[in-house]
């Protein structure tokens, strides 16, 4: 098969589409046969080698968390899933044209999504989802800020939140402003705005999905008793808020919060907004995207 296939940690440029073994299932595995791989920071992180101590590769390797395809075999003691099922998941070494999968840790494509485009959904959604239900402890009627509201994670941060009846408070940067209406909240605070960021009362619960020193900032605003929960680890400065508890987030797979998320993006509660599709063999040029800020996710397309 071809893949984007890794035999050095480095830049964009170790990233190589060649050939590579075909992968085979083993017992509880499918084949899936790629449909779209998607491009998340940790990629670029594992690509550098940033992960090496906790995450190592093996070289020569292929990396990518998101995938979405089509059954194509089966391994021994499968149940719960056909050839020709269309799946999605929060997977491994996904920039390919084929990958192994446990059943484990996937799920059925709902019919009303498009193939393709759910490639964008697990890694974020397990994520931004499970900073809510897992880490924050916000309960109906309490007040949550979702910081970085507009991006991926956030963006199902806010999505969650809102469905277990949080008041919620966008987090987002002066010049987003005019793009956070699409999201529905209760109000809307411009964090790089001193009298905004001054201006906005206590919290029960700060969801951060940024970091650097407004992470640092967003402690102040977290209530005596309440939670800051953090995707992006717990700022030093924690320490010097002892009546606050402060969560460094890491997400799990779980196939029920990837089709719950699914669900919404079906029903119109949460978007997830695709800013390019890109060939498999670009997988290199999507790294570059990645890192000029490009606001959207990136698919890779086997």
């Amino acid at each position: 098969m071809k893949a984007v296939v890794m035999k050095e940690y480095g830049g964009p440029e170790v990233l190589e589409y060649s050939d590579f073994p075909d992968p085979s299932p083993g017992p509880g595995e499918v084949l899936v046969k790629v449909a779209a791989a998607s491009i998340n920071p940790v990629d670029l992180k594992q690509r550098a080698g940033d992960t090496k101590a906790y995450f190592p590769l093996q070289f020569p390797d292929v990396i990518g968390w998101d995938v979405s395809g089509t059954v194509v075999k089966l391994g021994p003691d499968v149940a719960g899933f056909s050839v020709g099922d269309r799946v999605f998941a929060w997977a491994f070494h996904t920039y390919a044209e084929f990958c192994v999968v446990k059943t484990g840790i996937l799920a059925k494509i709902p019919d009303e999504l498009d193939l393709i485009e759910a490639a964008a959904l697990p890694l974020v959604t397990m994520t931004g989802s499970q900073l809510i239900s897992k880490a924050s402890g916000v309960k109906q009627g309490q007040t949550i800020l979702v910081s970085g509201a507009l991006g991926s994670v956030a963006r199902v941060a806010v999505c969650t939140a809102k469905d277990q009846g949080a008041v919620v408070i966008a987090g987002v940067r002066r010049d987003q402003l005019p793009d956070a209406d699409e999201l529905d909240v209760n109000k809307v605070v411009a964090l790089d705005d001193g009298s905004d960021f001054e201006a906005l009362p206590q919290v029960d619960v700060v969801a951060n999905t940024v970091g650097g020193t407004t992470a640092e900032q967003l402690l102040s605003k977290v209530k005596d008793g309440g939670t800051f929960a953090s995707v992006t680890g717990v700022p030093d400065k924690a320490k010097t808020y002892p009546s606050v508890h402060a969560v460094a987030f890491v997400s799990k797979q779980d196939p029920q919060t990837l089709l719950y998320m699914a669900g919404a993006v079906r029903d119109g509660r949460l978007k997830i907004p695709i800013a390019k599709k890109l060939p498999l063999k670009d997988a290199r040029q999507g790294h570059i995207d990645m890192t000029r800020g490009v606001a959207g996710k990136i698919l890779l397309v086997a």
